[in-house]
């Protein structure tokens, strides 16, 4: 079966794109300016990024807030309309994380046969099926739709992304962090949200799918570096965020990822917390940390950690840090392993000397 593409597939193509596959589409990894021109565009200006490959979920109707809490582990009563929130959808039995997830609250619609309001759930690519069909078994009073198809989905990001973005849209440039929008841009309906996963500021932009090389166009033409998904791999491991599939994942909780704070305990029941309260109590066995190399040289997915000749961990995701210019990574390290302390990573046989940080490698 042929790999899916995004609305804006022709415009990488003419860019001269290097398209790979993400989660069964075909995507743009990344542009002749390079992987490290467009991480750097991002960090000290503003990069714009295809990332319609992520689902779009629509939920609605009665049950659609109640449906969500049931079946996600962060507690939606901490926000309202209006704004967005980072969950995880949690398996049943041993509460890893089946995906992790942005859910979009675009209204409250009181109205008499759609009074639960109107939800956006954002899963990653490859996961959208596996999230539809567990909301869809959530609750008969909701409307669960995957209309992924409908819209193509772009990130801009960095420190001059609001600034660029609002010579195109004020309106969209003044949708703050985690809020969420319907704004009209250069007369195309979108909705506007204050998210991103690359450690900067900056929003999502949900367009139909027929507008998508308009509103890219004029981004671009307004000085924002279209970058491939390959920078924002970069961009969100210096930020030290998850990645499904590697930090997230089958036998990964919240707990052993350090995001301990996506399962809101004192909500109510939800789908994986019998299995994660065990883990709570009984103190997870692994836990998430950064490693800083002192050299170039990246650690990769799968070397193995060591403190003297005792293994204790593995390496989930590693690479050069464009910012700092040396290797870094994040392991799934036993919990005695301190930070500041020195370790080994063995990379096909030679010891990588590093040492143990906060994942964060770069900002605040």
């Amino acid at each position: 079966m042929a790999n899916k593409q995004s609305p804006l597939h022709d415009v990488h193509v003419a860019a001269d794109a290097k398209l790979v596959d993400f989660g069964g589409w075909d995507m743009p990894v990344a542009y002749p300016s390079g992987t490290v021109a467009e991480h750097m565009a991002c960090r000290n200006d503003a990069a714009i990024f295809d990332v319609s490959h992520l689902g779009t979920v629509r939920v609605t109707g009665a049950g659609a807030h109640d449906a969500l809490q049931w079946s996600l582990s962060n507690d939606l009563n901490r926000i309202a309309a209006g704004a967005a929130q980072y969950t995880h959808l949690l398996d049943a039995d041993d509460a890893s994380v089946t995906d992790d997830i942005i859910v979009w609250w675009l209204s409250d619609d009181n109205s008499d046969d759609n009074n639960g309001g109107i939800y956006d759930v954002i899963p990653n690519a490859s996961n959208t099926d596996r999230v539809t069909s567990v909301l869809k078994q959530a609750a008969d009073n909701i409307s669960v739709e995957d209309v992924t198809s409908t819209r193509a989905l772009l990130a801009i990001q960095g420190p001059n992304a609001r600034s660029k973005l609002a010579e195109v849209s004020p309106e969209a440039a003044a949708v703050g962090r985690f809020k969420v929008a319907e704004v009209a841009i250069n007369g195309v309906d979108t909705i506007v949200a204050g998210t991103g996963y690359t450690g900067e500021d900056g929003v999502e932009i949900a367009i139909p799918v027929d507008a998508g090389e308009l509103i890219w166009n004029a981004l671009v033409t307004a000085g924002v570096t279209p970058a491939g998904l390959g920078a924002r791999d970069t961009l969100r491991l210096e930020a030290g965020l998850p990645l499904h599939g590697h930090e997230l994942g089958p036998g990964i909780t919240p707990l052993q990822a350090g995001l301990s704070w996506v399962a809101r305990f004192d909500k109510g029941d939800f789908r994986g917390k019998a299995p994660l309260e065990a883990e709570q109590q009984a103190g997870p066995h692994r836990i998430m940390r950064g490693l800083l190399c002192d050299t170039r040289r990246p650690p990769r997915d799968g070397c193995e950690v060591l403190r003297s000749d005792e293994r204790i961990g593995t390496v989930t995701s590693g690479n050069f840090s464009p910012v700092l210019g040396v290797g870094i990574a994040l392991a799934l390290l036993d919990p005695s392993v301190e930070l500041g302390e020195d370790v080994i990573i063995d990379v096909r046989g030679k010891e990588m000397p590093a040492k143990v940080v906060k994942p964060r490698f770069v900002g605040n």
